[in-house]
């Protein structure tokens, strides 16, 4: 944590003009064992590349066929602009307080504690928001994994032996496997278990291409443009299911040349590129092959009695299980570091206990809730809407808030505007899936629905 006292006006100047002296704060990170640039493009991906690119189709769905592309480039550039913006902050900060690297908290407390007036009294409740903001999406989310994980293999199984096992005992299956994988000790070691996910990854979603474009219909039997009504989910679902702000700063901070992150052609833009090639494509090819029949997994449309199809499913639930390392990452640098802050004698055998007793806690936490997933899409669209897009806009305004512009304040008032709008409609659509899921009468209106809906046999 860094203890940065006020400085008074006429020093604020000598703080930015540090940026210009000869201290490079690449040259003086020391790192065990830093990361390539391409192995931070891997993580990049696979932290980009997870579950929410199966719902996809069913955002175009929401938006209609054409104006799904269009509005997953613009989804994609206010996340890749946010992640983008929060790290050209870190690296000005960097120069200007003379150190080598800084987590997303520290990137915020240093900003408002240096910034105007209004902000320096919230430098540290800032940093205290962004760790437990990220802290509890991240828990959340690998909670959510391995119920997601759970949930396609006992489909496999049921399939194939005929008979049910309750999902809680595939849960907790999954317990000593994770905890295995957790003991990954950094994200250079953890980059070959990101290229497996990726290859594993690559292949489901390869099958899953091969049956939207097998008998595709023709394009004019879909809606071109959406309804209004349903727009918003489309936004939910597709930045909920980009974000990636989370492992920005962990991923640059592990680089042995951080610089290369950012640029025209560097790690974030290359790799947020992609991703967004693969999303809209996916998105385009589901929709038009299954229209109103989209479910909110595409995997889910898939025929399960062919091998292919299980072939799929197999492949991305093991490619989130690898995924479980990265997000697991993230959680476990905040608790490690709130552990040193406040005891002294810490050990690496203290780090593989924390390491453990967090696992457990996720796996448990699935075993204890097995529908926790709208409950976590409720602190996503709370936490994401904030962290991924609001906060990295105030910290710009509080890093560079002597050279603000009239351009700069038009651009950041129309993100935090997007912020906002994600976290109300993000948060509305949690809650109804809340309710949906919980409340028993709807349950059984479902049901009836569903049996009346049912084809007879013939």
């Amino acid at each position: 944590m860094f203890k940065i006292k006020e400085e008074p006006e006429n020093k604020q100047k000598t703080l930015r003009n540090q940026e210009k002296g000869d201290f490079d704060p690449f040259l003086e990170r020391n790192l065990e064992h830093p990361t390539t640039n391409g192995e931070t493009l891997t993580h990049l991906l696979k932290a980009s590349l997870g579950t929410g690119i199966l719902a996809m189709p069913l955002a175009f769905q929401c938006s209609g066929l054409i104006m799904g592309i269009f509005a997953t480039v613009f989804v994609s550039f206010v996340c890749t602009y946010c992640s983008y913006s929060l790290v050209k902050c870190a690296h000005t900060l960097y120069k200007r307080i003379r150190v080598s690297s800084m987590s997303y908290a520290d990137v915020a407390e240093v900003a408002f504690a240096n910034g105007p007036k209004w902000s320096r009294n919230f430098s540290s409740i800032t940093r205290q928001s962004v760790l437990w903001l990220l802290f509890v999406t991240y828990f959340g989310t690998c909670s959510v994994y391995t119920v997601i994980i759970a949930s396609n293999f006992d489909q496999l199984f049921t399939y194939h032996m005929g008979y049910e096992l309750n999902l809680r005992s595939f849960i907790a299956m999954l317990l000593i496997p994770l905890i295995l994988l957790s003991y990954v000790p950094n994200l250079k070691y953890l980059a070959p278990v990101s290229m497996v996910a990726n290859l594993l990854m690559a292949t489901g979603l390869g099958i899953t291409f091969y049956y939207t474009l097998c008998d595709v219909p023709n394009i004019s039997e879909r809606p071109v443009v959406g309804s209004l009504e349903t727009f918003p989910t489309f936004f939910c679902l597709t930045v909920f299911a980009m974000e990636a702000i989370g492992v920005v700063m962990p991923l640059e901070n592990n680089m042995k040349t951080p610089r290369n992150f950012l640029g025209l052609f560097g790690v974030l833009n290359v790799g947020m590129g992609g991703v967004t090639v693969v999303y809209i494509l996916l998105g385009f090819s589901g929709y038009l092959k299954y229209g109103e029949s989209t479910k909110s997994s595409i995997t889910l449309n898939l025929p399960i009695e062919d091998v292919a199809a299980q072939v799929a499913k197999i492949c991305i639930s093991l490619a989130v299980f690898c995924t479980y390392g990265l997000q697991f990452f993230v959680c476990l640098e905040i608790m490690w570091t709130k552990i040193q802050e406040n005891f002294k004698k810490t050990t690496t055998f203290h780090n593989y206990i924390l390491r453990t007793v967090l696992v457990t806690l996720s796996v448990m936490i699935a075993v204890a809730v097995p529908t926790i997933g709208p409950f976590i899409g409720l602190i996503g669209a709370f936490c994401f809407s904030l962290l991924g897009i609001v906060v990295p806009v105030m910290i710009e305004f509080a890093t560079y808030w002597n050279d603000v512009t009239v351009w700069m304040t038009i651009r950041n008032a129309v993100l935090i505007a997007v912020g906002i709008l994600a976290l109300i409609f993000g948060t509305a659509s949690s809650i109804a899936d809340i309710i949906s899921t919980y409340d028993p009468a709807q349950a059984v209106k479902c049901a009836i629905n569903s049996t009346l809906t049912e084809p007879t046999a013939e």
